[in-house]
């Protein structure tokens, strides 16, 4: 082809056509896909509207070349009319070649410029977009919706058309850039078919929505978006290459935003050309000529439409194991009944489907973020840093050490502040907190897979290993336990007595579940872990069991040393426990009434009565205090009879009586004196009559028979 400027004029009127495609086509998407509320076809009109930067510069680089032709042509003719001869303007021949220069310049700089607005702008569209997507499911106030347009069909219809008529603009466009002299266009025809590829993206994921498949749409808008940033790579690439490239010096840079992927896209037949080739190089000759490769490539398109019908038969038919159920949907509608262990034949895809589900397997889900690794010996303190993404439950706390329940609940609506003004630490007072790993083991009821079905949808968000449907059957058993923790004490918690803790929670999610019409069965629940929230407090919960079974061991030794007193005292505890109830009662009744009263004697009397029936050491003692009383009262009974019986001696010779009395006394108290003194007494009256007398050791005969005969 001759490279003249009518050649570069073409181009540009090209590349000014296909500006005004590009911009028509990105402002009326975009507004269309505002009106409609369409996230897809926002993200797609911004990238449509992003190859209006390629379409202008190749309207400058073409509009450029037509300037340097125009100038290269002037200087032709000027050159001709010369003849050869030399002239005086020989040295202004310089500026007549500005354009020409400029032309060198945007190759080497304005291109490369564009081409890194190009990264920007595709790098800036894919990151944000991402960012944005990222944000669906932020738990933090900051998500956002993922807008799906009302009219589907609109939509639909459109994709499809606009992505059919750039794809024929850019093969057009594309046949014109195999011209050495239009190879630029070879950027624009790459940013029309990457139109057409977002477009027909776009379509397909509304076709999946008009099925009820809202998690493809969601998916086409990442594919979009990692499209854009591979895009915005190769782009990048290009660039660097192209700086070490080694050229010739009459030939042009390659713009780096000419995308050699999107180039395969807008060339197709360039692909089966180099697959020709491929299989030509593998088998050593020129199988592609031969008749049989010939007959396929004729019998390729009648050989697809026989295979895509045996696809479809095929997905007519459904079986059904006796371990299944299934049910018929057409448009996410269950249509017919639950189906098990049969065959079921039904509509191609995409007008119906089959959801089939295991209904005797049993499904594990965690109520919390993750389950905590748990060693042969389960200690409460955790060494290292707590994990902060871990929740604790608020249970109620204990009012002392042996486990008995606070009163704290009962007046908990009251806010009124401790002395130190602090609010946290009668919260602290009140409540307490738990750390536990709660597994709810569940399954499909066996009449119950239309409730199932319909208690909620099975989508997936990004990032998220739970469905819908699990995410609910969590939120529900997650009310439960902690509802139920929130009334036990945090003893009764971390020991239970009584019924399980494991049952009453089975029992309240399972009639939480009916309630809701779930259709799911609890099977059971695991506790695997439980104990107080990690950190400094863990190891003061075990010192505080110590401590507990300590105090009980304390309490059970002075309560078996008091039974053992009592018994040994009173005859048993519940005498005891009597007979203490009845003293308080006479110490009241002696405080009121004074000891002398008649109530307290009659008290005493009774208090008295119940010990000695009790026939235990306390009655032992009283026992012997009456009978000491007695040999007392006896003992001075019969020293007042002697005295009295003595008194008529006495009134009749007193001085005798004295006489004999000293001398009974003398003689008691000097039977016992070894030596005997007598004094002051006159010794005519003195008659000693003493008779000296030696023991015989051993037995004395004749002392014996001498009594015995004086007997």
């Amino acid at each position: 082809m001759n490279r003249d400027h009518f050649v570069y004029q073409q181009a540009t009127r090209i590349s000014v056509f296909g500006l005004a495609i590009q911009s028509i086509l990105g402002f009326a998407l975009l507004v269309f896909a505002r009106v409609v509320g369409d996230s897809v076809l926002v993200l797609a009109s911004v990238y449509v509207l992003s190859g209006i930067l390629i379409w202008t510069s190749l309207i400058i680089l073409f509009y450029q070349h037509t300037l340097e032709r125009i100038e290269a042509i002037e200087n032709e003719e000027i050159d001709q009319q010369q003849g050869g001869a030399e002239s005086v303007f020989v040295g202004e021949r310089e500026p007549s070649q500005a354009a020409a220069r400029r032309l060198k310049f945007m190759n080497q700089w304005f291109m490369p410029i564009v081409s890194i607005l190009m990264v920007i702008v595709l790098g800036s569209i894919a990151y944000f977009t991402l960012a944005w997507l990222g944000r669906l499911d932020d738990t933090t106030g900051n998500a956002v919706t993922f807008g799906v347009g009302d009219n589907l069909g609109w939509q639909l219809a459109i994709c499809t058309t606009l992505s059919l008529l750039t794809f024929i603009f850019s093969r057009f466009v594309a046949g014109m850039a195999q011209q050495s002299a239009w190879q630029n266009l070879r950027g624009g025809a790459g940013a029309m078919v990457g139109n057409a590829l977002v477009l027909l993206a776009a379509a397909v994921g509304t076709v999946f929505q008009v099925f009820r498949k809202p998690a493809v749409l969601e998916g086409v808008a990442y594919g979009i978006a990692l499209f854009l940033a591979v895009i915005a790579g190769e782009i990048l690439l290009n660039l660097i290459l192209n700086v070490y490239r080694p050229r010739r010096r009459i030939e042009l840079s390659r713009p780096a935003f000419d995308s050699k992927l999107l180039g395969l896209a807008a060339a197709p037949d360039s692909i089966v050309r180099s697959m020709n080739e491929a299989v030509n190089y593998q088998f050593g000759f020129d199988i592609t000529s031969s008749w049989g490769y010939q007959l396929l490539l004729r019998s390729i398109i009648r050989l697809s439409v026989l295979g895509l019908a045996i696809l479809l038969l095929m997905s007519m038919v459904v079986v059904v194991q006796p371990g299944e159920q299934a049910v018929r949907l057409r448009g996410g509608r269950v249509l017919g009944d639950v189906t098990q262990g049969s065959m079921i034949f039904k509509w191609p895809w995409p007008f119906e489907s089959i959801e089939r589900f295991s209904v005797g397997q049993i499904r594990t889900l965690v109520l919390g973020p993750k389950i905590l690794p748990v060693a042969n010996v389960n200690l409460w303190p955790v060494e290292g840093e707590p994990d902060s993404t871990r929740s604790s439950f608020i249970v109620l706390a204990s009012s002392d050490v042996v486990g008995q329940p606070s009163n704290a609940a009962s007046d908990s609506n009251s806010a009124t502040p401790n002395a130190d003004g602090s609010e946290a630490s009668q919260v602290s007072v009140q409540f307490a907190l738990v750390d536990a790993d709660i597994v709810l083991e569940y399954r499909v009821k066996t009449d119950g897979l239309l409730d199932y079905l319909n208690f909620s949808s099975d989508s997936r968000s990004r990032r998220t290993v739970l469905d819908m449907r699990e995410r609910a059957i969590k939120a529900i058993a997650m009310r439960e336990v902690s509802q139920l923790l929130s009334t036990l004490t945090l003893n009764q918690v971390l020991s239970p007595s009584g019924d399980s803790l494991v049952l009453q929670l089975k029992e309240r999610i399972q009639s939480s579940f009916d309630r809701s019409r779930s259709g799911v069965e609890v099977v059971g629940i695991l506790i695997p872990m439980l104990r107080p929230p990690a950190g400094a407090s863990a190891a003061m919960f075990e010192e505080l069991s110590i401590d507990i079974q300590n105090s009980r061991k304390v309490i059970d030794e002075a309560k078996r040393l008091v039974n053992t007193t009592m018994s040994t005292l009173v005859g048993s505890p519940d005498v005891a426990r009597k007979v203490v109830a009845e003293i308080q009662n006479l110490q009241l009744l002696e405080r009121e009434y004074g000891k002398s009263s008649e109530a307290s004697i009659a008290k005493r009397a009774e208090i008295e009565k119940l010990i000695v029936d009790a026939r235990a050491q306390v009655a032992s003692v009283i026992g012997l205090a009456h009978a000491r009383r007695w040999d007392m009262l006896l003992r001075a009974r019969s020293a007042a009879s002697k005295v009295l019986g003595q008194a008529p001696s006495y009134r009749t010779a007193p001085e005798l009586y004295r006489e004999r009395a000293i001398m009974n006394v003398l003689a008691r108290a000097v039977s016992e004196a070894r030596i005997k003194y007598v004094l002051a007494i006159d010794p005519s009256r003195i008659d000693f009559d003493v008779q000296m007398e030696q023991p015989e050791p051993g037995l004395n005969l004749g002392d014996y028979l001498e009594k015995k005969d004086q007997k």
